[in-house]
């Protein structure tokens, strides 16, 4: 199942996808468009989860063959939910809960990878941010292996909103990066904690880093310095276990 299977095109479907029970992940608008029924959609969406790219037509030609009408909707598999319920659902049941916060991940597959990962480590809930990260598409479903509809996946406004709303629940934030000289197997991982991951290309923004808790990076022995997301994922998410099987 890939992307081309996830896509609604035209600007009636996409009315009849949003106004069903359909999960709209995200619009891609030709950003030259001045039709008044795209920008009728854009208003009715104002307010919901849906991310919104304003692309060149080249985009568009390329997610669909047939005539897209100067917008692509892309649909998920799975619903999502908001942070406030599934927090205070797990703090209402978990002694140590945790989390996974994603700065922005763009790879559908590095996604997957991460979800199916998550789940296996009993990960609570993963965060995301609306805009700017990678869609929730067949081949995320894909390299998830279903684990995608076993774990809740929380959408905010933004990335700081997460952090802010998690510190103020009690819940430490640790975000992975090489910019420390602290390593994540110096820090008590055994308490509620959220663990946060930034995106392949610029990892954590400078903002976030500057709200977190602790930074935490891995020990790197060869030339190479750095490691693909999904992998020092699940190298953080297993040192948690470790600490806590101890």
């Amino acid at each position: 199942m890939g992307q081309k299977e996830n896509t609604i095109f035209g600007i009636y479907p996409v009315q009849e996808a949003i106004s069903s029970d359909i999960v709209v992940d995200k619009l891609f608008v030709q950003k030259d468009s001045s039709n008044p029924k795209i920008e009728e959609i854009l208003k009715t969406i104002e307010k919901s989860d849906i991310s919104i790219s304003h692309v060149p037509s080249e985009k568009l030609n390329r997610l669909t063959k047939g005539n897209h009408q100067g917008i692509v909707a892309i649909t998920s598999p799975i619903s999502f939910h908001s942070i406030e319920e599934i927090v205070e659902k797990v703090l209402a049941s978990e002694k140590n809960p945790l989390f996974l916060v994603l700065d922005q991940i763009s790879d559908v597959r590095n996604f997957g990878a991460i979800i199916r990962t998550a789940e296996c480590t009993g990960v609570d809930a993963i965060i995301i941010q609306k805009k700017g990260g990678a869609p929730v598409t067949g081949d995320t479903v894909k390299t998830s292996a279903g684990a995608i509809f076993k774990i809740p996946i929380c959408k905010v406004d933004h990335i700081k909103d997460a952090i802010f709303y998690l510190q103020a629940s009690n819940i430490e934030t640790i975000s992975a990066t090489e910019k420390t000289d602290q390593s994540v197997y110096d820090l008590d991982l055994k308490k509620p904690v959220a663990i946060i991951m930034g995106s392949e290309g610029k990892g954590i923004s400078k903002s976030i880093l500057n709200l977190v808790d602790h930074k935490a990076a891995l020990p790197l022995k060869g030339d190479i310095n750095s490691l693909n997301v999904s992998v020092a994922c699940g190298a953080f998410l297993y040192e948690v276990i470790r600490q806590r099987s101890l």
